[in-house]
């Protein structure tokens, strides 16, 4: 079976594209890109993926944040072709259902970690990448993991004490020990 494909080479200036095969969560994608084409772009105009937003275009802010090959980027700073071969974890992804949400996703609920949720996508995709960092699940250690991160509307508790949840419970059912 083909991947499905996705044509971006939308400039009228004659911009030459280049082909990009990728996968985006877990599905094969090939597309046709311009060299400077921004992976935000890509996902939310090419993909039509929107829960990664482009907050500050600097990569501050962490609204961008994805998965890439399970290490957090930051889609704004980052070009398409970049990502060529490689593997894309975004929000949409996450939950296994459309009707159940991720253990993540039920942790931020669970301890209010959003207010306007501009930025809760980036957040919960920072966390998911803590899940296979050496970040303890505490305050003090998940704070420091999320320095690249930035909410202008919470004063951060329940986002830190909903990633201590879910940080807890994914590495539970992992069965893998603490993080010390």
């Amino acid at each position: 079976m083909t991947a499905p494909s996705t044509r971006l080479a939308e400039d009228h200036d004659g911009t030459p594209t280049r082909s990009l095969q990728l996968r985006v969560n877990g599905a094969a994608r090939q597309c046709q890109v311009p060299d400077d084409l921004l992976l935000i772009d890509l996902l939310r105009d090419g993909l039509g993926l929107k829960g990664c937003h482009c907050g500050c275009d600097t990569a501050q802010c962490g609204a961008c944040t994805v998965l890439l090959d399970g290490v957090a980027v930051k889609a704004c700073n980052m070009l398409a072709i970049q990502a060529r071969h490689r593997e894309i974890s975004t929000i949409e992804g996450l939950a296994p259902s459309s009707q159940t949400l991720h253990p993540m996703q039920l942790a931020f609920s669970r301890h209010h970690g959003l207010q306007c949720g501009y930025c809760t996508p980036g957040f919960v995709m920072r966390a998911m990448a803590m899940v296979d960092e050496p970040v303890p699940a505490s305050p003090e250690a998940v704070r420091q993991a999320l320095g690249g991160n930035l909410c202008r509307c919470t004063g951060y508790e329940g986002i830190v004490a909903a990633i201590c949840e879910g940080l807890t419970v994914l590495r539970a059912q992992r069965g893998q020990e603490p993080q010390a």
